[in-house]
Protein backbone atom coordinates (compact mmCIF):
# COMPACT_ATOMS: atom_id res chain seq x y z
CA UNK A 1 0.00 0.00 0.00
CA UNK A 2 1.21 3.32 -0.84
CA UNK A 3 -0.21 6.46 0.00
CA UNK A 4 0.71 9.74 -2.61
CA UNK A 5 -0.69 13.40 -2.95
CA UNK A 6 -3.19 13.14 -5.50
CA UNK A 7 -2.44 13.70 -9.52
CA UNK A 8 -5.00 15.65 -11.82
CA UNK A 9 -5.11 11.96 -13.67
CA UNK A 10 -6.38 10.30 -10.49
CA UNK A 11 -9.49 12.66 -10.63
CA UNK A 12 -11.84 9.77 -12.00
CA UNK A 13 -10.64 7.03 -9.13
CA UNK A 14 -10.98 10.02 -6.41
CA UNK A 15 -14.64 10.86 -7.94
CA UNK A 16 -15.54 7.71 -7.50
CA UNK A 17 -14.43 7.59 -3.78
CA UNK A 18 -15.62 10.39 -3.10
CA UNK A 19 -19.12 9.73 -3.88
CA UNK A 20 -18.88 6.49 -1.61
CA UNK A 21 -18.21 8.53 1.05
CA UNK A 22 -20.77 11.29 0.57
CA UNK A 23 -23.54 10.02 -1.92
CA UNK A 24 -26.06 12.13 -0.17
CA UNK A 25 -23.96 14.98 -0.63
CA UNK A 26 -23.12 14.13 -3.84
CA UNK A 27 -26.65 14.16 -4.85
CA UNK A 28 -27.73 17.65 -3.12
CA UNK A 29 -24.40 19.24 -5.07
CA UNK A 30 -25.27 17.92 -8.63
CA UNK A 31 -29.26 18.46 -8.46
CA UNK A 32 -30.01 15.09 -9.38
CA UNK A 33 -30.25 11.91 -7.34
CA UNK A 34 -28.11 10.07 -10.28
CA UNK A 35 -24.91 8.10 -8.93
CA UNK A 36 -23.10 9.24 -12.49
CA UNK A 37 -23.98 12.49 -12.69
CA UNK A 38 -22.80 13.25 -9.61
CA UNK A 39 -19.46 11.35 -9.82
CA UNK A 40 -19.02 13.52 -12.88
CA UNK A 41 -20.20 16.63 -10.87
CA UNK A 42 -17.13 15.57 -8.12
CA UNK A 43 -14.85 14.80 -10.96
CA UNK A 44 -14.78 18.00 -12.67
CA UNK A 45 -14.08 19.90 -9.33
CA UNK A 46 -11.73 16.95 -8.37
CA UNK A 47 -9.43 18.20 -11.87
CA UNK A 48 -10.02 21.88 -10.84
CA UNK A 49 -7.91 23.84 -8.58
CA UNK A 50 -8.36 25.99 -5.53
CA UNK A 51 -11.77 24.29 -4.91
CA UNK A 52 -12.90 22.11 -1.77
CA UNK A 53 -12.82 18.83 -3.77
CA UNK A 54 -9.60 19.60 -5.90
CA UNK A 55 -6.85 16.79 -6.36
CA UNK A 56 -4.65 19.13 -4.37
CA UNK A 57 -6.66 18.44 -1.35
CA UNK A 58 -6.67 14.77 -1.69
CA UNK A 59 -4.23 11.50 -1.17
CA UNK A 60 -4.38 8.57 -2.86
CA UNK A 61 -4.04 5.01 -1.16
CA UNK A 62 -2.60 2.96 -4.21
CA UNK A 63 -1.84 -0.95 -4.08
CA UNK A 64 -0.36 -2.30 -7.44
CA UNK A 65 -0.34 0.89 -8.84
CA UNK A 66 -3.97 1.37 -8.59
CA UNK A 67 -5.90 3.86 -6.58
CA UNK A 68 -8.09 1.63 -4.25
CA UNK A 69 -8.94 4.68 -1.64
CA UNK A 70 -9.18 8.38 -1.30
CA UNK A 71 -9.03 11.29 1.52
CA UNK A 72 -9.95 14.86 0.82
CA UNK A 73 -8.13 16.95 3.45
CA UNK A 74 -7.77 20.54 4.01
CA UNK A 75 -7.22 23.44 5.94
CA UNK A 76 -10.58 24.94 7.84
CA UNK A 77 -10.12 27.91 7.66
CA UNK A 78 -10.05 27.75 3.81
CA UNK A 79 -13.71 26.49 4.06
CA UNK A 80 -15.49 29.09 2.42
CA UNK A 81 -13.09 30.37 -0.13
CA UNK A 82 -13.01 26.67 -1.37
CA UNK A 83 -16.51 25.85 -1.25
CA UNK A 84 -17.28 29.44 -3.36
CA UNK A 85 -16.14 28.40 -6.64
CA UNK A 86 -18.43 25.24 -6.16
CA UNK A 87 -21.33 27.26 -5.12
CA UNK A 88 -20.87 29.51 -7.91
CA UNK A 89 -20.93 27.03 -10.42
CA UNK A 90 -24.37 25.42 -8.72
CA UNK A 91 -25.35 29.06 -8.87
CA UNK A 92 -24.62 29.49 -12.84
CA UNK A 93 -24.16 26.61 -14.61
CA UNK A 94 -27.41 25.00 -12.48
CA UNK A 95 -29.17 28.75 -11.82
CA UNK A 96 -29.89 27.78 -8.31
CA UNK A 97 -29.17 28.28 -5.01
CA UNK A 98 -26.82 26.06 -2.83
CA UNK A 99 -26.84 25.81 0.76
CA UNK A 100 -24.95 23.22 3.55
CA UNK A 101 -23.93 24.10 6.94
CA UNK A 102 -19.80 24.93 8.00
CA UNK A 103 -18.37 21.04 8.95
CA UNK A 104 -15.47 22.68 9.91
CA UNK A 105 -13.28 26.01 11.41
CA UNK A 106 -10.50 27.50 11.55
CA UNK A 107 -7.73 25.86 13.91
CA UNK A 108 -8.16 22.21 12.47
CA UNK A 109 -7.30 20.32 9.38
CA UNK A 110 -10.39 18.76 8.28
CA UNK A 111 -11.02 15.30 7.13
CA UNK A 112 -13.80 15.61 4.78
CA UNK A 113 -14.09 12.21 3.50
CA UNK A 114 -11.97 8.97 3.76
CA UNK A 115 -13.05 6.31 1.51
CA UNK A 116 -11.70 2.52 0.24
CA UNK A 117 -13.11 0.77 -2.50
CA UNK A 118 -15.64 -1.94 -1.01
CA UNK A 119 -13.68 -4.57 -3.02
CA UNK A 120 -10.56 -3.83 -0.52
CA UNK A 121 -12.71 -2.64 2.46
CA UNK A 122 -11.96 -5.31 5.83
CA UNK A 123 -7.88 -5.34 5.02
CA UNK A 124 -7.06 -2.39 7.61
CA UNK A 125 -6.86 -0.14 4.66
CA UNK A 126 -8.77 3.11 6.50
CA UNK A 127 -7.28 2.57 9.49
CA UNK A 128 -3.71 2.93 8.01
CA UNK A 129 -4.62 5.70 5.59
CA UNK A 130 -6.09 7.30 9.22
CA UNK A 131 -2.77 6.57 10.99
CA UNK A 132 -0.45 7.81 7.90
CA UNK A 133 -2.83 11.76 7.87
CA UNK A 134 -1.99 11.63 12.02
CA UNK A 135 1.54 11.48 11.42
CA UNK A 136 1.44 13.64 8.57
CA UNK A 137 -0.88 16.65 10.03
CA UNK A 138 -0.67 15.72 14.03
CA UNK A 139 2.85 14.23 14.84
CA UNK A 140 4.97 16.20 11.79
CA UNK A 141 2.95 19.15 11.79
CA UNK A 142 1.89 19.76 14.70
CA UNK A 143 -1.82 20.28 13.81
CA UNK A 144 -5.28 19.33 14.83
CA UNK A 145 -7.10 17.04 12.82
CA UNK A 146 -10.90 16.97 12.97
CA UNK A 147 -13.53 15.16 11.06
CA UNK A 148 -17.38 14.52 12.14
CA UNK A 149 -18.88 10.79 12.17
CA UNK A 150 -22.52 9.74 11.82
CA UNK A 151 -24.25 8.99 15.18
CA UNK A 152 -25.38 6.18 13.20
CA UNK A 153 -21.97 4.82 12.37
CA UNK A 154 -20.83 3.23 15.41
CA UNK A 155 -17.95 1.35 13.93
CA UNK A 156 -16.15 4.15 12.68
CA UNK A 157 -16.85 6.03 16.02
CA UNK A 158 -14.99 3.01 18.07
CA UNK A 159 -12.34 3.20 15.18
CA UNK A 160 -11.59 6.84 15.11
CA UNK A 161 -11.53 6.94 19.21
CA UNK A 162 -9.16 4.22 19.15
CA UNK A 163 -7.00 5.83 16.98
CA UNK A 164 -7.14 8.51 19.77
CA UNK A 165 -9.49 11.00 18.59
CA UNK A 166 -11.78 13.31 21.36
CA UNK A 167 -15.52 13.81 20.85
CA UNK A 168 -15.16 18.05 20.78
CA UNK A 169 -18.28 18.77 19.93
CA UNK A 170 -21.81 18.41 18.11
CA UNK A 171 -22.35 19.69 13.96
CA UNK A 172 -25.59 19.70 11.56
CA UNK A 173 -24.07 18.78 7.98
CA UNK A 174 -26.92 17.70 5.64
CA UNK A 175 -29.34 17.62 7.95
CA UNK A 176 -27.52 15.02 10.24
CA UNK A 177 -26.48 15.27 13.49
CA UNK A 178 -23.05 14.76 13.63
CA UNK A 179 -20.27 13.98 16.29
CA UNK A 180 -17.05 16.50 15.74
CA UNK A 181 -13.76 14.70 16.72
CA UNK A 182 -10.23 16.04 16.80
CA UNK A 183 -7.25 14.82 17.39
CA UNK A 184 -3.74 16.59 18.77
CA UNK A 185 -0.56 16.15 20.20
CA UNK A 186 -1.99 16.75 23.68
CA UNK A 187 -4.52 13.87 23.19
Amino acid sequence: MIIRKAKTEDATAIANCLFLAMEDIAYQLCGENDADRAKSFLKHFVELENNQYSYQNCWVITENDQVVGAMNVYDGVKLAELREPIFNYIETIQNRKFFIEDETESGEFYIDCIAINPDQQGKGIGANALNFLIDEYVVKNNQILGLLVDEENPNAKRLYLKLGFQVVGIKTLAGKTMEHLQMNKRY
